[in-house]
């Protein structure tokens, strides 16, 4: 065991919701908890913590298979010392409380907490990103969304041109060009774009 450490948070991570599971020391359970993976989810943990562990958020140690994201910052932020464990490693350690494959969100909280507990050496130690890295990060991710969501967006204008307006899949076969969302705006139907001059379309 390390003495550096007086509480040990196993969280169990999943898409909508995490299990949670915080020992003593002396690998005493003292509370589970699940939480949403939202941002009221996120403060519901943090309050949650200071609760049970007070400003001693630097004798927490906290393990999870994840090593990024909002929660790791989060805790990090916090003063906790977080810990990512690799899940072919939770399956050894999860052999020892259990022969059962099955997942259960609840056990592996546990096995992440008490094996963090016993085996600390086996876990990596996450370091707080620097402030840039956490930016191009946040910015990396904002442009792969924005981009996911402009490509759906078209898809679904193109499936609405094929239905009413075909004519404007001959100029912009895959209906992404911006400069075909200004002639939509301008002209939305066939019969609006019909009165639309050949001076009025170059300026498109």
């Amino acid at each position: 065991m390390d003495s550096d450490y007086q509480w040990y948070l196993g969280i169990d991570c999943g898409f909508s919701k995490h299990q949670v599971c915080l020992l003593d020391a002396h690998g005493r359970l003292l509370e589970e908890k699940v939480i949403d993976h939202t941002g009221d989810g996120l403060a519901v943990l943090l309050l949650w913590l200071k609760r049970l562990v007070g400003d001693s958020f630097r004798e927490l140690a906290v393990s999870l298979e994840s090593p990024h994201g909002a929660l790791v910052e989060a805790l990090l932020d916090y003063g906790a010392t977080v810990f990512a464990l690799n899940p072919k490693q939770l399956d050894r350690f999860r052999d020892r409380f259990t022969v059962a494959g099955a997942k259960d969100d609840r056990r592996d909280a546990y096995v992440l907490a008490a094996s963090m507990r016993t085996d600390l050496q086996a876990f990596r130690k996450m370091e707080a990103p620097e402030a840039m890295t956490v930016r191009i990060r946040e910015l990396s991710r904002t442009l792969e969304t924005i981009t996911r969501d402009q490509r759906r967006w078209s898809n679904q204008l193109y499936d609405l041109l094929v239905r009413y307006f075909p004519a404007v899949l001959r100029l912009s076969p895959a209906a992404d060009d911006p400069w075909t969302w200004d002639l939509l705006e301008t002209a939305a139907l066939p019969a609006e774009a019909a009165r639309l001059s050949e001076k009025r379309l170059l300026v498109f």
